[in-house]
């Protein structure tokens, strides 16, 4: 705590000699309520540093009214000084990410849908007319003070579509995609279809930053943290903040995180999901075939092609999703009949596996689950139509065997011919 009290002190010794008709010599450093902060008397000015937030704090006459101006962050980066010895932020989100009395319910991390082959790293914040409608407008929160400092105008639909970056702190930060309409602060800044822009605009917790219909995508980035679930991470430099992507209602406070649990359709924890299963020496987890980049694949158009995973279902978890980045020239996910072997149990002494290629679906109380509304405790079954075999050898610890039967029976397949294919982590 010394070390960053010190860097503080050496911030603003810095602005005082860069700017100093603001920051004149003379100045008291004291406590403001929570804020460690100078007090300029020449210019009634005071300056504030809380939570990893630079403040001004206005003047003693008027008790402060507090305005953000950035992150401590950006402010030593500008200085030249040392950012690592600051403390990250440490107290739990006090605002859920969106209005949640307008959310019908939140799809956790992990999904495996289309050309997401691989689990998905962030959230969806569903309204009840989502894919009707659309008419009910969800306001957008920074959950915590911060910084924007990315938007992005994503450019793939008619309508305003916009990502939006907040860091929180040196190591911290949420991430929303699909805001369809920015705040007015936010709107001065915006950038123009298809385009990004980097910026600096202070926010504080609560503030309404946006709006959406629909669903908004949600998660958190925190660079403290490694996945473990990732073996190679070096493939996925395409996306760096994926290996650093945790459950997200993990950061809020007890009372926030109670309510998106509530909201959340999975019941096991993590309730907010999980993206990571690989396990070194199984077949569990992602892969990538061999020669194809990794996680950015040969051809943005269709990266996911050389995509493979075999992982867990994100709302019901004992449930085995097998998911292709090309069956037959597109991207599909099946169910395993039988649901099983665990892929976590597949090993290099295992052999050759077998895995009958199903349909799947979500039940409730024994129904189909309706796709619009609020469940818990939901269950899945395979159906009964059949997609072909897979048939799958670990021949070395990270390096996995693989051909697809398509529309095959498992009578008449008899081993791996010269169409299989190697993937790596």
């Amino acid at each position: 705590m010394n070390d960053a009290l010190n860097i503080i002190d050496d911030l603003f010794d810095w602005a005082q000699t860069q700017y100093p008709s603001l920051f004149p010599t003379e100045a008291e450093t004291s406590i403001y309520q929570e804020y460690q902060y100078r007090y300029y008397p020449t210019t009634d000015l005071y300056v504030g540093i809380a939570n990893e937030q630079v403040y001004l704090l206005g003047t003693e006459q008027t008790d402060g009214e507090i305005t953000p101006v950035g992150t401590l962050t950006y402010y030593l980066s500008l200085a030249g000084l040392p950012t690592e010895n600051i403390n990250p932020t440490s107290t739990p989100f006090e605002y859920a990410p969106v209005d949640l009395s307008k959310v019908e319910y939140i799809l956790p991390m992990g999904g495996m849908i289309g050309n997401h082959i691989t689990p998905i790293d962030h959230q969806y914040y569903i309204t009840p007319d989502f894919g009707d409608s659309e008419a009910i407008q969800v306001d957008v929160y920074s959950p915590a003070n911060g910084q924007v400092t990315s938007l992005q105008h994503m450019g793939n639909f008619d309508m305003d579509d916009y990502r939006i970056v907040i860091e929180h702190s040196n190591q911290l930060s949420s991430v929303y995609i699909h805001v369809d309409h920015l705040s007015d602060k936010l709107m001065t800044v915006a950038p123009s279809d298809g385009q990004y822009t980097s910026t600096n605009i202070g926010v504080t917790a609560g503030e309404i930053i946006g709006a959406y219909s629909g669903s908004v995508d949600y998660n958190i980035i925190d660079t403290d943290i490694t996945l473990t679930g990732f073996i190679e991470p070096s493939s996925y430099t395409a996306e760096p903040w994926k290996t650093h992507t945790p459950d997200p209602f993990t950061y809020f406070t007890d009372t926030i995180q109670n309510s998106l649990i509530d909201k959340s359709l999975r019941t096991t924890e993590p309730t907010g999901g999980k993206i990571d299963h690989d396990i070194n020496g199984r077949v569990v987890g992602n892969w990538f075939l061999e020669g194809s980049n990794g996680y950015a694949g040969l051809n943005q158009s269709n990266y996911w092609i050389g995509h493979l995973t075999f992982a867990y279902d994100y709302i019901v978890p004992d449930h085995i999703i097998a998911s292709f980045g090309d069956y037959n020239g597109e991207p599909r996910q099946f169910g395993i009949k039988g649901n099983a072997p665990d892929p976590a149990d597949i090993s290099t002494s295992t052999g050759i596996i077998e895995y009958e290629l199903v349909d799947y679906d979500y039940y409730i109380e024994g129904n189909h689950w309706d796709r619009s509304s609020l469940a818990k405790g939901m269950t899945m079954k395979n159906g009964e139509s059949h997609y072909g075999v897979v048939l799958l050898q670990l021949v070395e610890d990270q390096k996995l065997k693989m051909e697809l039967f398509y529309n095959q029976a498992a009578s008449s397949v008899d081993g791996f011919t010269d169409q299989a294919l190697y993937y790596v982590r």
